[in-house]
């Protein structure tokens, strides 16, 4: 038994959080969107997955903590830790507006801020003092982005439960300083991922479903200064302007890359005849057109632009598409393993 766990745990991707992500971020749009029943039913059903992988994750750590550890250390597979960070803030954005558990939610933010200072600072550290180094066309993706993500998951949780706690205005300002940080976080680390696409050669098989997250990090760049703008008391209140014109700087650039990725979708799978098949990675790509959805709906409301409203009216088709595709495609590829 413990060889067996030992062996299924060794190569568990460590973003598989993704999937949790994406769901979360579904089920809200859903919610958002007039669907609550639906919206319920994938809350709990985030709930199964979400405790599944912590388990799973939790076995690999004991069984195999060196090949954890190692993709830890990894410039290609350590980014892929922070999904833990952006699903237990998605999650629990789904206890607070679907459920309206604020308590339970403020579980979920503080654990996951907890996580957030550890990995943080863990990661950079070792990538930073590596004495042997990858180049950049080896090392940076779409993934990276998602230390952008887990830290605006944050900002949205916290502005969320934050008038349910004694400290309110505490937990605005962090909120507040966590929107600044993740979209200064962007700016910084798309100019690598934008530099690697344009000035370096790019292989089919280079190009994951991952590189989906440099809209999705916008995308919840954009509902996390926008639920400041809904819901931010004190200086958030102070600065409505300024958040209000930051989020809008950041939407557009966030729907500037959906055609661009469809194109690059259809250049790999079409022209370069680049298998499609399921690979855990996949959920990256399935989160930024869910969270676009939520991201725009919000982002309507703040700034009081009912006509935006046609856009997720739209996306919410492609978000609940593409999270079945590749929901089945989940299921037909472990129901092939358990058959060998």
């Amino acid at each position: 038994m413990f060889e067996f766990l030992q062996r299924q745990s060794r190569h568990l991707y460590p973003g598989y959080f993704a999937m949790v992500m994406a769901t979360g971020a579904l089920s809200l749009s859903l919610w958002y969107l007039g669907l609550p029943l639906a919206a319920e039913l994938l809350l709990y059903f985030n709930i199964f997955i979400f405790a599944l992988l912590i388990v799973l994750n939790g076995l690999r750590l004991i069984l195999n903590t060196g090949d954890f550890f190692r993709d830890l250390n990894d410039n290609g597979k350590g980014p892929g830790f922070f999904t833990l960070i952006a699903a237990s803030g998605v999650l629990g954005s789904q206890f607070a507006v679907i459920k309206n558990m604020a308590g339970t939610a403020f579980v979920f933010w503080l654990v996951a801020s907890i996580i957030w200072l550890i990995l943080m600072y863990t990661f950079f550290t070792l990538i930073i003092i590596k004495k042997s180094k990858p180049m950049i066309d080896e090392s940076i993706n779409g993934g990276w982005l998602l230390v952008v993500v887990s830290t605006q998951s944050l900002a949205v949780l916290g502005t969320l439960v934050a008038d349910s706690t004694d400290f309110s205005e505490v937990m605005i300002f962090i909120a507040l300083i966590l929107f600044l940080l993740g979209c200064a976080l962007y700016l910084n680390i798309i100019a690598f991922i934008f530099y690697r696409l344009m000035f370096l050669k790019i292989e089919a098989m280079s190009l994951t479903p991952p590189y989906w997250i440099s809209m999705g990090a916008l995308a919840i760049t954009t509902l996390a200064g926008s639920v400041l703008v809904l819901n931010g008391t004190g200086i958030a209140a102070e600065l409505e302007i300024f958040i209000k014109g930051f989020t809008l700087f950041f939407w557009p650039l966030g729907t500037w890359w959906i055609p661009l990725l469809i194109t690059l979708g259809i250049w790999r799978h079409i022209i370069n005849h680049y298998p499609l098949s399921y690979t855990p990675d996949m959920w990256g790509m399935a989160f930024p057109i869910a969270m676009y959805t939520v991201g725009t709906v919000n982002l309507s409301m703040a700034l009081d632009l009912d006509f935006l409203m046609i856009i997720p009216k739209i996306t919410i088709f492609a978000a609940v598409i593409v999270w079945l595709l590749i929901l089945t495609g989940l299921i037909i590829h472990h129901g092939k393993r358990l058959k060998r």
